[in-house]
């Protein structure tokens, strides 16, 4: 399912209202959005055809899982919850591609 995201520029909208832009190169980028530089090992729990959860623990750093529901290539929606630098984490986004990564 992951490698139906589209890649490029995308905006995540939290719904606590914050809002991210990162580039991504694949849709694995979106399941380590709170340990992203961090190498993990990751367990899929689901991978069907429109969702994947995943798990993941970075040594050190945490932890986290996190569900990914594709609407289309280009929409997305994510929920993710874990431990990072020690605190907890939960959000949920809507992940939309906005255009293409500029060098």
């Amino acid at each position: 399912m992951l490698g139906r995201i589209s890649e490029g520029r995308w905006e995540l909208r939290r719904r606590d209202g914050s809002v991210q832009r990162i580039c991504i190169d694949s849709g694995k980028r979106l399941i380590q959005l709170r340990h992203p530089e961090s190498p993990c090992n990751r367990l899929v729990l689901e991978d069907g055809p429109s969702s994947v959860t995943v798990q993941y623990t970075c040594r050190g750093k945490g932890y986290g899982r996190t569900h990914i529901r594709l609407e289309t290539g280009q929409l997305v929606q994510i929920e993710s919850q874990g431990i990072a630098e020690g605190l907890p984490f939960e959000f949920v986004a809507e992940g939309r591609r906005i255009g293409d990564c500029t060098p």
